[in-house]
Formats: C-alpha cells, structure tokens, sequence
C-alpha cells in the first residue's frame, strides 16, 4: 500500500516533521503526537527549548546533508512529511528531490507574509497576489513556493503550502523591542509604537495554529492548495501593547508613534520585517482551511496569550535582557518626534 493510499484510509498516520522544535513546529509535534499519530521528528538535534512529546521518534541529521539524510530515513515512507525550515529555492528543490515518492504529502509552511505589501484589499484570501517588494525573506518564501507548486504540476509532487501569520508562543514578545519594551514600561518609560498605532494585526497563538495545521495532514483534497492559518482576532498594534503592558502590571502605558519607514531607516535588522510586513493592516480569511478542517477554531484570545508571555520570561531572569541599542534608538526617534518646531 502507498503512503498516499495508508492516508485516506489510517486513523493513525505516520507523519515526518522537519524541524520540530521552533514555535510553530513544536506545537504541532506535541498536537498529532496528543491525537495519536506516529510522529517522527528530524533535526539536528542542538535544541532544548522545546523537547519532543514523550512518543515522538527522534531522528538526527542536518537536512542540508541529502547523504545524511538518506542514510537516517533509509527506504521509509511517511504520509505526509511537514517542513518547517525551508526558506530558500535552494532548500526547497533539496526537499523535492529528498522527498520525491517517499510521501503522499509534503506540507511547505511559507509565511502570510508572502501576500501582497500593501494588500490591495482586505480581507485577505489565498487568491491574493504574492508580492513583497521589502522582505527578501517573503520573496524567498514565494520562490520556494512557485518551485514546489511547479514540481506538483509537472510530476505530480504531493504538496501542500501552509500560510501562517504572526505565531507566537510563550517565548515570543511581539514588540518591536522584545523585553527591552516590557523593561521600558515597567521603569515608566514611553515605548516606540510603528506608525499611528491603529494598523490592524492578526496574532495566533501556536496551540491553535497546531489544530488545523494538523487537520490537514493526510488529506489528499489538500495536495496542490495553499492555505492560510490564523486566528480570527485581530488589535490595532496600540493595543497590542497595552495588552502587554497590562500583563506587564503597567496600568497605561506612553505610547510614542513613530513613521515605519523613519524606524526602518536607522534599523537594518528589523527594517525589512516592519516595511514588509508590520506596518499593514492584515485581515485574514480562514474560511478554506474551515472548509477542510470544520472543528478548526481558534480560543486563546490574545489577552491570555500576553500573560503566559509574560508570566514566563517573569520565571526566566536569563531571558530578561535589555537590548542598550534598542534602548538608545528608541530615545533618540522619541526625543525626533518631540522635538520644538
């Protein structure tokens, strides 16, 4: 029997993340081994952020060894192969060719990123052009996927391309500064905020992202689709902060706006993301993977996803780092803004 065949028919599937241990893997991992399926998890085994589920398969090799890799999976099949580390067109040819009849489906997680910057209308769908003219890695990302896409079109590659949006779990802070912006807060300092503050933003926590994502593995239907994962709660980023602030003990915080682009002109690192992403307004349609997945919803609202956030780094001092750059940038673009005219 092919692994596409043991898919449509299997309560249990045998399933191959790459990966496994970042925010959106880790939680998918812990959700299909939680469901009952066989779970075979392969990296290079360097993290211990997230451990593997009890009844996971680890595996290790470096996925950009092909002769490591074909040595650790030897002539195994998998119904469907999940692959969370692909980013360039390189990578994802590599995955073609590692993956070319061993599996009834390959599920590329790209990024919503990819969609047109600055969305031409909201909602967006999965018909939505891909064009990011500020982020080289969304224009990656778009490569792999017309490389994948082609490869399902001309050979019949099993692919599926996943959509996420801004995922988060409790080691993740969504400000522009991180914990520096928590540390400013909570010493009474205002922080910097992207733009007006009113652009609206989708964030989802990797628990509820896990939950369709999973839904869709083994579904043949699924195979030559794309579809967005999100949650259905969106906030103006003011309120992202406040948010945080709130989990933070700060009862108001002093929120300082400033132009996208003039941050983006004295900050290199995170110039490209703010440009070719944060600063728009995003509203996403989850009716297709509703379609496919039906019990699919997202539940923790993003009011309790900013206390598990910051009760964590609260329990880990080591994380608690103030980024003196960040700090000295956002005075400077704070003491601009208020200047004397």
């Amino acid at each position: 029997m092919s692994a596409q065949e043991r898919s449509r028919g299997a309560a249990a599937l045998d399933l191959l993340f790459i990966g496994g241990t970042g925010v959106i893997s880790a939680a998918t991992v812990a959700h299909a081994v939680e469901l009952g399926h066989r779970v075979t998890v392969l990296n290079r085994g360097q993290s211990v952020d997230r451990p593997a589920p009890a009844g996971t398969e680890l595996l290790q090799a470096d996925i950009r060894d092909p002769a490591a890799v074909r040595s650790t999976l030897g002539t195994r099949e998998f119904d469907a192969v999940a692959d969370f580390i692909s980013f360039t067109p390189e990578h994802a040819n590599a995955a073609v060719e590692q993956f070319r009849g061993r599996t009834g489906q390959f599920v590329f997680v790209s990024s919503a990123s990819a969609y047109q910057k600055p969305p031409s209308r909201l909602p967006i769908l999965e018909s939505t052009p891909l064009r990011n003219p500020h982020w080289q890695y969304s224009r990656d990302k778009i490569a792999c996927e017309d490389l994948l896409l082609h490869a399902y079109r001309e050979e019949g590659f099993p692919v599926t391309v996943v959509r996420p949006s801004h995922t988060y779990d409790r080691t993740k802070i969504a400000l522009l500064g991180g914990w520096t912006d928590i540390h400013r807060m909570r010493a009474g300092l205002p922080v910097v905020v992207h733009g007006d503050g009113a652009s609206l933003w989708t964030v989802t926590h990797s628990r509820d992202f896990a939950k369709a994502f999973v839904g869709l593995l083994g579904r043949y239907q699924a195979v030559g689709e794309s579809y967005t994962i999100t949650s259905d709660e969106f906030l103006t980023w003011d309120a992202i902060y406040r948010q945080f602030a709130q989990a933070a003990g700060v009862a108001e915080p002093e929120l300082v706006h400033v132009a996208s682009e003039t941050i983006a002109a004295l900050d290199p690192v995170r110039g490209p993301w703010l440009l070719g992403d944060r600063s728009h307004s995003v509203l996403f349609d989850n009716s297709k993977i509703k379609t496919l997945v039906p019990t699919f919803a997202a539940t923790v609202p993003f009011s309790s996803g900013a206390r598990e956030v910051v009760q964590w780094h609260d329990s880990q001092p080591k994380l608690q780092v103030v980024d003196h750059g960040f700090m000295d940038m956002s005075e400077n673009l704070i003491k601009w803004v208020r200047r004397p005219f």
